[in-house]
């Protein structure tokens, strides 16, 4: 087992990993930019490294000091957390490289589904089904129109290399397309440095299901019981479940044996999600995978009572899991909510600046709160603006739903903009407490009627 591993996040995120290698009897090292010097995921550590300034590319994705830092304070092993490095196959080739481990998939495989066009040849040769678009990227914009008068409008381009909804663009007809086709090849390369994209068709009233999986050196593949995330502004997720109540535990283990499939056609290892959209006849489509720990892995947690991050640690040490299918099983359901620094009135702008007060309702059963934050701290500019993340369980859905409702209106933070007020109506709207949101419900339904109803008080 590591003697010592090396945290390469920061946040909520570095705080969870930290607090999970305490536990496991692993030192923890952090590494953190001059902006993050007093945050708490700091304090927590047993040594602490100050790696540059407050702008990602000059901190917390400098890959060469990151790694020199763990090579200089005899690390074993580096945790990417999500977000920043945790999907950069170039990084993953430099900890093996040097002779860390790296703690989740290897580098081919990082690389190989990064790419969301290869990826997408790969799930189809394994059998998953994946939405209507092109085969690979499309140079071309004429091969582009003559591919979506093939398919049908609307269609999204995407970035091959994107995620988190960035150089994604719906269009619907054949004149947007010529616009976007350009202007999405332009922030593909501002954003990741490459203008490759491909076509997909719209798949109407769908919903954003995920399952979670985790692979070890051993040949076992697990899955985990599906989230839907299907609430969203700009696709990013505002709230996430598990299990889907329109899911039959019949159709959860056909969706879990694809998944499975589709990881031992690539030799996959640790732990990753394949995300889907659901049409209203719940056929599934595979949209992408994400090589990495989720924002979410918390819902799936407090549904099966698997500790996720310990078991990312335990295989990376190429230990086998340490449970089987059987053992992963809908105990409960969850639902978590993203408490963000952001303005909904105005287009969920982040945010930042200090926070003066943070109270969190913690001490009743079935309640989780996550964060990296101390009841007096600062939301900085140039980072992802998350507060907490809320995550109440209960027997069935309306039961987490009553007690994330009574969390939402009892937690308190002061001093700066925040999403809380509306979360508080979201989940309460009709369509949500119905089951019935799909990805385009936020945008086109309920933020409107929220922003309406504010304008009359």
């Amino acid at each position: 087992m590591f003697k010592k591993v090396l945290v390469a996040n920061r946040g909520e995120i570095a705080v969870q990993v930290i607090r999970n290698l305490h536990e496991m009897a692993i030192e923890a090292v952090a590494v953190y930019s001059t902006a993050d010097r007093d945050a708490y995921f700091v304090e927590l550590a047993d040594e602490a490294v100050c790696i540059g300034a407050p702008l990602p590319e000059q901190s917390y994705l400098d890959m060469k000091s990151i790694v020199t830092v763990a090579c200089l304070l005899g690390c074993d092993a580096v945790h990417p957390g999500y977000g920043f490095l945790s999907e950069n196959a170039e990084f993953v080739a430099l900890c093996q490289e040097v002779g860390l481990t790296f703690i989740g998939p290897q580098s081919e495989t990082v690389a190989l589904m990064g790419d969301k066009a290869s990826a997408r040849e790969v799930m189809q040769a394994a059998g998953v089904p994946v939405i209507p678009g092109s085969d690979g990227t499309i140079s071309d914009l004429n091969a582009a129109l003559t591919l979506a008068e093939k398919i049908g409008y609307p269609v999204m381009l995407k970035s091959a290399a994107g995620g988190g909804g960035k150089g994604m663009r719906r269009v619907d007809d054949k004149a947007a397309l010529t616009v976007a086709f350009e202007d999405v090849k332009r922030e593909s390369q501002l954003s990741f440095g490459e203008t490759g994209i491909y076509l997909e068709k719209v798949i109407e009233h769908a919903k954003h299901i995920e399952m979670q999986v985790i692979a070890d050196d051993f040949g076992h593949v697990v899955y985990f019981p599906e989230r839907d995330c299907s609430p969203q502004r700009h696709h990013q997720k505002l709230v996430e479940e598990s299990p889907s109540s329109l899911i039959s535990a019949e159709r959860r283990a056909e969706l879990g044996a694809i998944v499975v499939k589709a990881c031992q056609s690539v030799n996959y290892r640790n732990t990753g999600t394949f995300e889907f959209l659901m049409d209203p006849d719940q056929r599934f489509y595979f949209m992408e995978m994400n090589t990495r720990l989720q924002v979410e892995h918390t819902v799936s947690e407090e549904v099966t009572g698997v500790e996720m991050i310990k078991a990312q640690v335990l295989v990376a040490a190429h230990q086998p899991l340490p449970f089987d299918q059987a053992d992963v099983q809908v105990t409960q359901f969850a639902v978590e909510c993203r408490i963000n620094a952001e303005n909904p009135a105005a287009q969920f702008m982040p945010a930042a600046g200090d926070v003066t007060g943070l109270f969190l309702p913690v001490g009743t059963h079935g309640v989780r709160i996550d964060t990296g934050l101390r009841e007096v701290d600062t939301i900085s500019p140039y980072y992802d603006s998350m507060i907490a993340k809320l995550v109440t369980s209960g027997s069935n859905r309306a039961a987490a739903l009553k007690k994330m409702q009574r969390l939402l209106t009892e937690l308190k933070v002061t001093g700066l903009t925040t999403n809380q007020a509306f979360l508080v109506d979201l989940v309460a709207s009709p369509e949500f407490v119905a089951d019935e949101v799909t990805i385009e419900s936020v945008e086109q339904t309920i933020l409107p009627r929220w922003l309406d109803d504010a304008s009359k008080v």
